[in-house]
């Protein structure tokens, strides 16, 4: 059993042996066992599609809705996710590594075992998103995203891009947030109650404070 620790989490890894794997281009509602290579399927409109066991690169999955359906034991590598809407997907056991989600729609996705290395989620929209499991963030840009009534305990974000990530009514608590930049962070503070932080991220912490209070600053 292959797994990878982020700070205090394990995260449990697809196990893929490319020779077991038969390939396609082509969208199907069972996608098992595949590998999928530079397939363009921008605006495709997936239903209740099963994905297991399969490898995803250089796709192009843009503008895409997938409704339903699981994702299972997958890497996904460097692909294109830019504007899709994914909503009521599962997505567990899987890779998703230098993959794009700008401007993307995740709504009612439940996520256990999942590791995001590399992706970019700017603009991208997080609604009801649940983690089930260990979930991590390393290297990600999530600047100017929103993350709205999401669950997401303990959840490690890593050397991510945090700038202007707004954070509204969701759960955190004992998520792992060391080593990011919180400064520009929109949020009330309500949202980081119990994530865990080093002493050098409390001056961003204190900074958010001053904001949500209103607080007047002034010299002596």
């Amino acid at each position: 059993m292959r797994t990878t620790a982020v700070g205090d989490v394990t995260i449990l890894l697809p196990d893929l042996d490319p020779d077991d794997l038969d390939s396609t281009t082509e969208p199907d509602v069972d996608l098992t066992d595949l590998h999928v290579d530079n397939a363009s399927w921008r605006g495709v409109a997936l239903d209740e599609v099963r994905v297991r066991g399969s490898r995803i690169t250089g796709s192009d999955l843009s503008e895409s809705t997938w409704e339903g359906g699981t994702v299972f034991g997958c890497e996904i590598v460097r692909t294109d996710f830019s504007g899709a809407n994914l909503s009521g997907l599962s997505i567990e056991r899987s890779v998703i590594t230098g993959s794009r989600f700008t401007g993307a729609r995740l709504t009612d996705v439940r996520l256990k075992d999942v590791l995001f290395d590399g992706c970019r989620f700017d603009y991208a929209t997080f609604s009801r998103v649940a983690a089930g499991g260990a979930v991590a963030f390393v290297d990600c840009i999530l600047t100017d995203a929103t993350w709205s009534s999401c669950r997401l305990p303990k959840v490690v974000l890593r050397s991510c891009q945090l700038a202007r990530l707004e954070l509204a009514s969701s759960q955190l608590q004992g998520a792992d947030l060391r080593g990011n930049s919180l400064r520009g962070l929109k949020t009330a503070l309500a949202n980081l109650y119990g994530v865990t932080l080093t002493e050098e991220q409390l001056p961003d912490l204190t900074h958010l404070a001053v904001g949500e209070l209103h607080l007047a600053v002034r010299a002596q």
